[in-house]
C-alpha cells in the first residue's frame, strides 16, 4: 500500500423493512367493520332525527291540548227590595254567572253543579244550577238562578244586618259554585274532578250589583 493511500471502507447497506402483506380475509374483515360503523352511524342519525321530530310534535300537541280551567265570571247579582225594611218577607237573590271553555280541543262534562250564597260566612241560600251538561270547546254557558222561598235562609235578624251594611254603602256577599267536571279530548274522557269557585260580590243600597264587581272573574280550583 502506498503512502497516503486510504484503506477502502465497505459500508453495510441498511436492511429495508419488509412490507407486510395481509391476506384477503383481513381486508374483507376491515371492509366489514367499516360498513358496520357507517350503518350504525346512519341508524343513530335517523333515530336522533325521529326523536327530535317526535319531541317537537309532542310539544306542539301539548301547547294545543293543554287544558285551561273554566273561566267563571259574575255578570249580574241583585237583591230586589233590599232598601225595604221588611223586604225579607219576599226576599230574592238573582244572579247571572257565565262559564267559559277557552280550550281549543278540550270539552267539559259538568255534573251536579250547585250554587251557594254566603253572608259573613253563613249560608243564606243554595240550590242546584244544572244537573249535567256538555260544553264544547270555545263555548260560553250562562248559569242563571233565582233563590227565593225554601232556597233562602232569610230572617229578620239577617235583614237587619243587611240594613246596617247598606247604610255604609255596600253589602258584600260571596257566591260559591261547586260541581264535578270531566275533560274530554276526542274519544278520551278523564276521571271526575270536583271544581270549586268563589267570588265576592257587593251590592249598592238598592240591592243592585256595584260596577266594581260586575263581570268579575272568579278563581277556580280542583280537588
Amino acid at each position: 500500500m502506498r503512502p497516503g493511500q486510504q484503506i477502502p471502507i465497505q459500508h453495510e447497506r441498511e436492511a429495508r423493512p419488509l412490507k407486510r402483506r395481509h391476506s384477503a380475509s383481513y381486508y374483507v374483515h376491515r371492509a366489514r367493520d367499516s360498513l358496520t360503523t357507517r350503518v350504525s352511524k346512519i341508524i343513530c342519525g335517523i333515530f336522533l332525527t325521529l326523536l327530535f321530530i317526535g319531541g317537537v310534535a309532542a310539544f306542539i300537541a301539548w301547547l294545543s291540548l293543554r287544558p285551561h280551567r273554566p273561566r267563571i265570571h259574575i255578570r249580574d247579582f241583585s237583591i230586589p227590595g233590599l232598601d225595604q225594611p221588611t223586604g225579607f218577607d219576599n226576599a230574592e237573590i238573582i244572579f247571572n254567572i257565565t262559564a267559559r271553555n277557552s280550550n281549543q280541543a278540550i270539552g267539559y262534562y259538568y255534573d251536579s253543579v250547585e250554587a251557594f250564597v254566603y253572608y259573613r260566612s253563613q249560608v243564606i241560600g243554595s240550590a242546584p244550577l244544572v244537573d249535567s251538561f256538555y260544553q264544547e270547546p270555545k263555548n260560553t254557558t250562562i248559569l242563571y238562578k233565582v233563590l227565593s222561598g225554601a232556597t233562602l235562609n232569610m230572617t229578620s235578624d239577617l235583614w237587619t244586618e243587611f240594613t246596617k251594611d247598606r247604610a255604609v254603602g255596600t253589602v258584600v256577599f260571596r257566591v260559591d259554585i261547586t260541581g264535578m267536571v270531566r275533560f274530554k279530548v276526542s274519544t278520551w274522557d278523564s276521571k271526575r274532578h270536583r271544581m270549586h269557585t268563589n267570588c265576592d260580590v257587593g251590592v249598592s243600597p238598592d240591592g243592585s250589583i256595584l260596577a266594581s264587581y260586575k263581570n268579575k272573574r272568579c278563581p277556580v280550583y280542583f280537588t
